[in-house]
């Protein structure tokens, strides 16, 4: 049963404290019962494939970037003074339910997008575990925080990522440690709100700054992507079937409040979105003021979009798909922003600064917004930055499959420049072993050599002269795709096992473009290849670019 809608039980927000107050203390006994093996022995950022729907994208997952990375935090002089704050236990003061804005705080562009609901393994977060230990800086609470000096800060993106993984590590295997340390999170963030005209904010409570961005903050200070991901954090537990009514709608109160701070404009204090001159919506990252020079920062604002998608869900409220189609129709017209040409894309729309780790963190998002809003558009977005950069690391050693013949191995800088190289002559074929996959700066894809006399060696990939044997980098389509053969040209499909070997093969030739479905885009045996989905080619993989994809 799910409590939402202008039908769900009012709760008083003292309860909320109730319910969760006492979650911190159960960590110490929580989880040593029937646990399960496989979810406590998981490494963090594990790829979950989910049991129904379409699976994940076989792309190792990134861990997640501290955003406070960007820039230098200090200690503040004094404890900050946090206007607007409430209590952390009950009170009369904070009985009152968040006020959620019933209309826009502003007119802005948008192309129509919606929220599509998905498979589970699908939906936002699913995709990145949580170790039963862990190592980050965290209190004797487990809650994550940030050290500073020898000291501990709250770190409102910091907890709230650690709880939406713990709840997809709880969702695994069912074990309770996970779902009470995820509520542990939650009541941290919940318990040092700020509260300003029935909105819930999360301060953080150190200075911190990034001249290469212009940002210079004070305690306390607020962030878009905290807000959004305590959005998706607080949702997702008032979801949560196994947990009590009461309990999830005082979850559902906690989004509310949080909800209601995406619907504030830049001219109150605290704010986080803005519109820029030309009518987008932005969801501000890093907030400035004035307002025009704030970073515009790209992943913490795709982040907050999937607290959108994630509060919609619960709520079905027409405003949180409003603002999500705003993000989205915001990304598409900012994409030539955010991409860098056979290189990795850019940090921020107004620093252009580029960026390895968030690049990974990007291809992912846009996949994400693909399936949540249905439009393939953003799946289209993803690959030309997976083509631009490909996502490095395999996950696993793979093979490097060698023709007959000579290659030619390099050993380069980071400018791309050849420090030295070792020619081979091969007088049959041969393989090498690697776990990188990488575009050299200036250059094509390149395979590291992993082990033996060449280990630390670069190979360039040249289908079928040298190739990585097997599917890799598989990207999912949800709803599926339309590829275009074109007219009087032959091309050769192939069946293909996950280790490479072609077990059968059909050569087409149409008299006219002919349309297809596809359902899976992959690298397959050192080619980009999308997986036909319906007719008399079902299962056969055919090489991307000579089938056109559609793109809007």
């Amino acid at each position: 049963m799910r409590i939402s809608g202008p039908g769900a039980t009012p709760v008083d927000r003292r309860r909320l404290f109730k319910l969760t107050g006492a979650m911190a203390a159960g960590l110490a006994v929580a989880g040593h019962g029937a646990a399960s093996a496989a979810a406590r022995t998981s490494p963090a950022n594990e790829v979950f494939v989910g049991a129904t729907g379409p699976s994940l994208p076989t792309i190792p997952v990134t861990p997640l970037p501290d955003p406070l990375l960007e820039g230098t935090a200090s200690a503040p002089a004094a404890a900050p003074h946090i206007p607007y704050a409430s209590p952390a236990a009950p009170s009369a003061a904070a009985a009152k339910a968040p006020r959620v804005p019933e209309k826009l705080p502003f007119a802005f562009k948008r192309n129509g997008y919606t929220c599509k609901d998905v498979p589970d393994a699908m939906r936002p977060w699913r995709d990145r575990l949580a170790p039963y230990v862990d190592k980050a800086a965290h209190d004797a609470q487990g809650v994550r925080m940030y050290k500073l000096d020898g000291k501990l800060y709250e770190h409102p993106v910091g907890q709230a990522q650690f709880g939406l993984e713990n709840l997809a590590t709880y969702r695994v295997g069912g074990d309770a440690f996970y779902l009470q340390r995820a509520k542990a999170q939650a009541d941290r963030l919940v318990a040092k709100r700020i509260e300003k005209d029935g909105a819930w904010y999360f301060p953080y409570p150190f200075n911190w700054k990034s001249p290469s961005h212009g940002l210079n903050y004070k305690a306390p200070w607020y962030s878009g992507m905290a807000q959004g991901e305590a959005l998706s954090l607080f949702s997702q537990l008032a979801l949560l079937d196994v947990l009590p009514e009461a309990e999830r709608a005082a979850w559902k109160l906690a989004a509310d409040g949080t909800f209601a701070s995406l619907l504030r404009v830049a001219t109150v204090k605290p704010w986080v979105i803005n519109k820029d001159a030309a009518g987008f919506l932005w969801i501000q990252e890093y907030p400035q003021e004035p307002v025009p020079k704030s970073d515009y920062t790209f992943n913490g604002y795709m982040f907050a979009a999937l607290g959108l998608w994630d509060y919609h869900r619960l709520t079905a409220n027409k405003l949180a798909e409003q603002l999500f189609d705003g993000a989205l129709t915001t990304l598409n017209q900012y994409f030539s922003g955010l991409r860098n040409k056979n290189w990795y894309s850019f940090y921020c729309q107004v620093h252009r600064a580029p960026t390895d780790h968030y690049h990974v963190i990007h291809i992912d998002l846009l996949r994400q917004l693909h399936w949540l809003s249905g439009n393939i558009r953003f799946a289209y977005l993803s690959e030309v930055l997976m083509d631009d950069y490909p996502y490095p690391g395999l996950g696993k050693v793979g093979t490097v499959q060698l023709a007959a013949g000579r290659h030619v191995f390099y050993d380069f800088d980071d400018n791309g420049a050849v420090r030295s190289s070792k020619t081979v002559q091969l007088n049959s074929p041969s393989t090498a072993p690697t776990a990188r996959r990488v575009r050299i700066k200036g250059r094509g894809i390149h395979y590291l050599v992993s082990a033996g006399r060449l280990k630390g060696l670069y190979v360039a990939e040249s289908y079928p002269r040298c190739y990585l044997a097997g599917e890799w980098f598989r990207a999912e389509y949800l709803p599926q795709r339309k590829a275009t053969f074109p007219a009087g040209v032959s091309i050769t499909l192939h069946k293909i096992k996950d280790t490479g070997k072609v077990t059968a093969s059909k050569t087409v030739r149409f008299a006219k473009p002919s349309v297809a479905s596809f359902d899976r885009r992959s690298v397959v045996n050192g080619r980009t290849m999308i997986r036909i989905s319906a007719g008399s080619l079902t299962d056969y993989w055919a090489p991307v670019p000579q089938v056109a994809t559609d793109r809007a």
